[in-house]
């Protein structure tokens, strides 16, 4: 359960439907004073980020400083906490906000990805609606300055890929957005000291490689896949062991070593579409649960060794998606699984032979095989010769026009369209959406978002509620709508 101070009202679907920008977020008493002492100063209300330039207030709705707010607070929770290097994204935010102030697309591209998360938390149909809108707006803006590349604005392009790539829901529009990125990092590597990205442009870093080696991976046989599914499903089960006695951990891995269960039942996925659904519900994960489990309060222990699972699971299972390559979600979680291992090592130094440190040993040991092994992998991809033709073409040809930009998913567990039909009848299958961002929502299948942990945690929101935090509704079967 994610600690958030914004309420699950934010207006009718109805109303939302016809003019989303105008959608309200209900906020807490004290989260409604911080925003409009923002407004009235101008000072952004989280000076530890380092955020330069801030947004101006004067140039944004309530709303959208309220989204604004959304995602400082929890990249300044994790800051403070000294954890914020343990997710994908809440790290780099300050980075993308300070761009973002100087470049509307980039800002709305942010503001897509705060509604979305809204959404996922709330089941909300309001924020699913400003998820659209604001998506819409940065997909256009990104095409209008990708037609005008330059020094001047590549790092706000490539803070807008970026950030639109994470939220992109169908193959074809990922793959178009990841071509524009692998592209951008190309061009960008003569002028990397010049950039607020220096990080992903340099030839070591995890993510740029991921986009520099081929894409098309070696398929691995059956029998290897059998083993890769069988150990990720023992490590979990050996962690829900240690897990004991804490329940929202304990529900997270359950949902995962349900995850992977399914994928051992379902025949392989033959096209990189099929692949893309496989593997969807994952990276969407990998995005929202680290927070979830971060900014909770109370022992940190069992929330790194359920995270470094996560992260493992998406290294371990990165060889049986060739068409996707590691940039899809492996390589972004490889940097956060080694800041975990490095302070689960500490955590066992302190301990030294107790239990406790044995008991921390066992249960990374599995997390730290993967890194490994998924390190030795990137390197033999690095000695083979690159393919495709993408580095040398200029982002513009590299990011086709044809990218839609769809609503988030809706599904809680993974579409996996080649399961067998005796487990297809009893459990629902969703595809991610086919529906643009310049579309309101349809209909949408009743499936609980993972989001709220299961019913024998009704007391949690009372733990929470004590901390000033609300809107912590569990979902409606009959009305479930999230991303």
């Amino acid at each position: 359960m994610v600690r958030c101070d914004y309420m699950e009202g934010m207006g009718s679907d109805t109303e939302s439907q016809h003019s989303p920008e105008q959608a309200t977020l209900a906020l807490t008493p004290e989260t409604e004073s911080r925003i409009h002492l923002w407004q009235e100063t101008g000072i952004y209300p989280h000076p530890e980020l380092q955020v330069f330039p801030q947004p101006r207030t004067h140039e944004y709705s309530r709303t959208e400083l309220m989204l604004i707010h959304h995602l400082s607070t929890i990249s300044n929770d994790l800051h403070l906490k000294a954890t914020s290097h343990l997710t994908i994204w809440t790290q780099k935010l300050p980075k993308f906000l300070s761009i973002a102030a100087l470049h509307p697309y980039v800002m709305s591209s942010l503001l897509s990805f705060s509604a979305s998360h809204l959404a996922w938390v709330h089941n909300s149909s309001g924020a699913r609606q400003l998820h659209l809108h604001y998506g819409s707006i940065a997909l256009q803006g990104l095409h209008e300055a990708i037609g005008n590349f330059s020094p001047a604005n590549a790092d706000a392009i490539l803070a807008a890929s970026l950030l639109l790539l994470w939220q992109a829901t169908d193959w074809r529009s990922w793959s178009s957005l990841r071509g524009g990125v692998q592209s951008i990092l190309s061009t960008m590597h003569s002028m990397q000291h010049e950039s607020l990205f220096t990080e992903y442009v340099a030839s070591e870093d995890a993510l740029a490689i991921a986009f520099r080696v081929p894409q098309r991976r070696p398929s691995i046989n059956p029998n290897d896949r059998v083993g890769i599914l069988q150990n990720a499903a023992y490590a979990l089960q050996r962690l829900q062991n240690t897990l004991v006695g804490n329940e929202v951990e304990l529900h997270y891995s359950s949902l995962l070593l349900a995850y992977i269960q399914q994928l051992q039942n379902a025949q392989p996925a033959q096209n990189p579409e099929d692949q893309f659904a496989y593997l969807y519900q994952l990276r969407k994960w990998l995005f929202w649960i680290p927070v979830a489990l971060l900014q909770r309060d109370g022992g940190q222990g069992p929330a790194l060794l359920t995270l470094a699972h996560f992260y493992a699971s998406a290294l371990a299972l990165e060889p049986l998606f060739p068409d996707l390559g590691s940039s899809f979600c492996a390589a972004t979680a490889l940097t956060p699984l080694e800041a975990i291992l490095a302070v689960t090592e500490a955590m066992q130094s302190q301990h030294g032979t107790s239990p406790a440190a044995m008991e921390i040993a066992a249960s990374m040991q599995y997390p730290r095989q993967m890194a490994m092994e998924y390190k030795t992998r990137t390197m033999h991809l690095q000695s083979l010769p690159v393919h495709s033709p993408l580095p040398t073409q200029r982002p513009e040809q590299a990011m086709g026009r044809y990218v839609k930009m769809e609503s988030q998913s809706p599904a809680n567990i993974p579409y996996l369209p080649s399961q067998p039909q005796e487990a297809a009848a009893t459990t629902s299958y969703l595809t991610p959406p086919n529906q643009s961002w310049e579309m309101s929502p349809q209909s949408w299948n009743p499936v609980p978002s993972p989001q709220f942990p299961p019913p024998s945690l009704q007391g949690y929101d009372d733990h929470m509620s004590n901390y000033g935090y609300t809107g912590f509704v569990q979902p409606s079967r009959s009305n479930a709508l999230w991303t």
